[in-house]
């Protein structure tokens, strides 16, 4: 592709050289840089990209895209300075894979909880009902039916692009992703045309990256702000900050809620640990899911589907078939009768909801036995946070280690400890070992009794100084059940 062909849309403050020149590919990082591709310069959190221009240009970099030039230009190669590199990037990625978002039904869904489940349930949804479809989640990207290992909730601009080039290459006609306040914050989205935007919730979560909760709001509100006037917001208006995030956007506006008039309303009729009887927008519908929060996120799925153009009966058929995502609220049962959850829920609000959906559907005899830890080199307001919400519902709490990364795991369970009050110590243990912490729960647990084991859900690692090893919570609480 020409050069001045992946300029449509980019704002350039100053061109210097040959725009006609044959572009074999885009790279961000120099490492990667090939005879002939284009580099992008990124400043970014750790490294800037200005500091690997010349690296750039002696592996073959024919153009670079930057926001400062270098003092020396070399000669046979074009730069371009532009306000935003990030920015740049996602446009020419875009123009580089010949549009694909604008050749799908983009549908994008950003919020602290909810995001994985709802697209995941949306795209099997639209196999469902016989659509080709594509998926990016935490869990993995799929295209059709095949998966692909994912390595972030949002991936880079390159990787977005060539991921829903393929998915047109494919066949698909829509595509489901979820958008991390990172990923609009770092631009990862520009250049993407999403024909319905969602948003779920908004809670406590990654103030290590952005700092005030003032700013995660902004940044998860930049997504509206960027719409199209052709595109549909959707907003979940029980959220306190649900319309704040509809107040400049050009696109049409619809809400969906469990509390209040909307266009799409929902509210629980009986819920029990096999499922949950609703009645969305007047029909009754038995969904095999659980929890309050569960009942947002199906909403959220009949609402996009409905907006996408899909009749609201078949649509409600659907609900009554779809089956919880792996590593969320997924209940295991042992042979003497006890119950295990596993849970992705690693934010205060998150786990809160799982552990009320429980304490709701008990009797209160039986034991509710919390295991849960938090995430290394991560914000750590939240920890005491996380361990005072698991003693408030939980007749035993066992503080362990979550991925603590680069962290020593002692001292995140010594921040977490902090929020434990002294009525709750005499119930609560820790166990820095999480396979012994599971076991624990396993040998406490009495027939009937609960244990939430939350944090990780469908990771199928523990990361520590830097490496991944195998541990999957689900394949311990089966061991520890003797179901495996």
């Amino acid at each position: 592709m020409i050069l001045k062909n992946l300029l449509n849309e980019v704002v350039t403050l100053n061109v210097d050289g040959n725009l006609e020149v044959e572009v074999k590919g885009l790279a961000f990082d120099s490492r990667k840089v090939e005879k002939g591709f284009v580099f992008f310069a990124i400043s970014g959190t750790h490294t800037d990209g200005h500091q690997f221009i010349d690296k750039a240009i002696n592996l073959g970099a024919c153009a670079v895209v930057c926001q400062q030039l270098p003092a020396q230009l070399a000669a046979n190669v074009s730069y371009l300075l532009v306000p935003d590199t990030a920015q740049a990037l996602g446009i020419m990625a875009a123009n580089f894979y010949e549009n694909p978002s604008r050749k799908l039904k983009l549908v994008g869904i950003t919020g602290t909880n909810g995001k994985t489940t709802t697209v995941s349930l949306l795209h099997r949804m639209m196999l469902n009902l016989g659509h080709k479809a594509g998926l990016i989640s935490t869990i993995n990207y799929q295209i059709n039916d095949q998966v692909y290992n994912s390595t972030h909730t949002t991936p880079d601009q390159l990787q977005l692009n060539k991921l829903m080039h393929q998915m047109v290459e494919a066949g698909c006609e829509y595509c489901f992703m979820e958008v991390s306040s990172h990923a609009i914050d770092q631009q990862r989205i520009a250049g993407l045309d999403f024909d319905v935007a969602m948003f779920s919730n908004i809670t406590h979560d990654h103030l290590d990256y952005h700092q005030t909760f003032s700013a995660y709001i902004h940044a998860k509100k930049r997504f509206f702000d960027q719409l199209k006037p052709e595109a549909v917001a959707l907003t979940n208006i029980d959220d306190k900050n649900g319309m704040v995030m509809l107040q400049n956007t050009k696109a049409s506006k619809r809400t969906y809620s469990l509390q209040t008039l909307a266009d799409f309303k929902a509210k629980i009729i009986e819920a029990h640990f096999d499922g949950t009887l609703m009645n969305i927008n007047g029909n009754e519908v038995w969904t095999h899911f659980v929890g309050r929060f569960n009942a947002y996120n199906l909403l959220a799925v009949y609402a996009a589907a409905v907006l996408l153009g899909f009749n609201a009966d078949d649509v409600l058929v659907q609900l009554s078939v779809l089956k919880p995502v792996s590593g969320r609220f997924e209940i295991i049962r042992s042979t003497l009768g006890a119950y295990a959850v596993v849970d992705y829920a690693h934010t205060p609000d998150a786990l809160e909801n799982v552990l009320t959906a429980i304490d709701n559907m008990r009797t209160k005899n039986e034991q509710l036995i919390c295991v849960v830890g938090a995430g290394g080199d991560r914000d750590k307001t939240k920890r005491p946070k996380m361990a005072a919400i698991a003693c408030r519902f939980s007749s035993k709490v066992i503080l362990t280690s979550d991925n603590p990364r680069t962290e020593n795991p002692a001292d995140i369970l010594a921040d977490m400890e902090a929020g434990v009050d002294a009525l709750s110590r005499k119930n609560t243990l820790v166990i820095e070992n999480r396979r012994e912490a599971i076991k624990t729960a396993a040998l406490l647990a009495q027939p009937g009794d609960i244990i939430l084991i939350a944090g990780k859900g469908h990771e199928d690692y523990q990361e520590i100084n830097g490496v991944k090893h195998h541990f999957d919570d689900r394949e311990e609480i089966k061991k520890a059940f003797g179901i495996i």
